[in-house]
């Protein structure tokens, strides 16, 4: 069996990205069979409990209340609302609920709390569940785990160095510091990224330097194909080609053996074929759903169909780390800190953003 390495160069990895395709499927599904049940795909589903009005510029995102992308907001959802959709989550094959909030960070005080009970809820129900809900201190990823919390998902999104050119609102090392108080609990890491912002190979070997070099590697890596939205400052970017995405699903599988590599934003635009030439690269995770926070996804029929066709099968819940326990709020020894963390507010501008910005007005 391979053994994981945690010191890949951008050089190594750039090298594995432009192999000859053939060469490059059969290494990836050669490592993806070693490690992984090659006919088993974890499947979850995307929530968005807290949709719009976020403060940040990600240049992609169609939430960020800055931009003109006809998103319409809504609060916080209510235990109930998000208990029936988990309902129907698990009837449809998922085994993972992820709770989506468009926040830049976890604050204390009642809606964290709320969040904190939906975690409670979902884990009774014996499902994994997953948060997405912006930088969080080490306090407050000790009240998730507490909770039942299966993995947070925090992604890096691009390179350090091109980081700068999507997001100017917050700094690249707060995405790892935060990825590093998860990792002070028992909580798993989900990190991942998306391609096709404009960015180069280069920097697609420089998140994957970043994910790979991290001890342990995420347990989950999400690998998104930009959905460009009207309104938001990469509207006009090229789609991205499906070999694209097999060659990033293969690179990834051979430079994290043992994480969970997830189909994520892209897939309408994918043909069954393209997604399965995916699997075959070593992708074993994918949202499901007809809409994954604000952008369209394929019907769960549908995949149950492509699953049936292709003779996968989804994955059980807890089947690569064990459930935990539910700690109920009265019975928790981390408490409410009213933490008001500095993160990073970079002081660098993105022109593009500024435009889209400007437009949106």
């Amino acid at each position: 069996m391979s053994i994981t390495k945690h010191n890949w160069t951008k050089e190594e990895i750039i090298s594995i990205y432009n192999k000859p395709m053939m060469d490059l499927l059969f290494e990836a599904a050669t490592i993806h069979r070693e490690h992984h049940d090659p006919n088993v795909v974890q499947v979850s589903t995307l929530v968005s409990i807290k949709t719009g009005g976020c403060s940040e510029d990600c240049g992609y995102c169609p939430q960020a209340a800055r931009y003109d992308t006809g998103v319409e907001g809504n609060n916080l959802m209510s235990v109930n609302q998000v208990k029936d959709q988990a309902i129907q989550a698990k009837s449809g094959g998922s085994s993972r609920v992820c709770m989506g909030a468009a926040w830049r960070n976890v604050k204390d005080g009642p809606e964290f709390d709320q969040v904190l009970e939906m975690v409670r809820t979902i884990n009774k129900m014996d499902m994994e569940v997953c948060c997405t809900l912006g930088m969080i201190t080490e306090n407050q990823a000790q009240r998730l785990s507490e909770a039942g919390l299966y993995a947070y998902n925090h992604n890096l999104d691009t390179s350090e160095d091109y980081y700068k050119e999507v997001i100017s609102t917050r700094g690249f090392e707060d995405r790892l510091q935060t990825i590093e108080n998860v990792r002070k609990t028992n909580v798993t890491v989900c990190s991942g990224g998306i391609i096709g912002m404009g960015e180069s190979i280069e920097d697609r070997a420089g998140m994957l330097v970043a994910l790979s070099t991290l001890y342990p590697q995420p347990e989950s890596t999400p690998i998104n194909a930009l959905v460009p939205v009207e309104g938001t400052p990469m509207e006009n970017e090229k789609p991205v080609d499906i070999w694209e995405m097999i060659r990033m699903v293969a690179t990834t599988r051979i430079v994290m053996p043992e994480t969970q590599v997830r189909l994520s934003a892209g897939r309408m635009n994918m043909s069954r074929e393209g997604q399965a030439m995916c699997f075959l690269a070593g992708a074993n995770s994918i949202f499901a759903g007809d809409k994954l926070l604000t952008t369209p996804n394929p019907d769960v029929n549908e995949d149950m169909k492509m699953f049936e066709l292709l003779g996968l099968k989804p994955q059980k819940p807890f089947t690569k780390v064990a459930q935990r326990p539910t700690i109920e709020a009265v019975d928790s020894q981390f408490e409410s800190l009213g933490e008001k963390p500095k993160w990073t507010r970079p002081s660098h501008t993105i022109e593009k953003n500024i435009e889209a910005s400007i437009k949106g007005k």
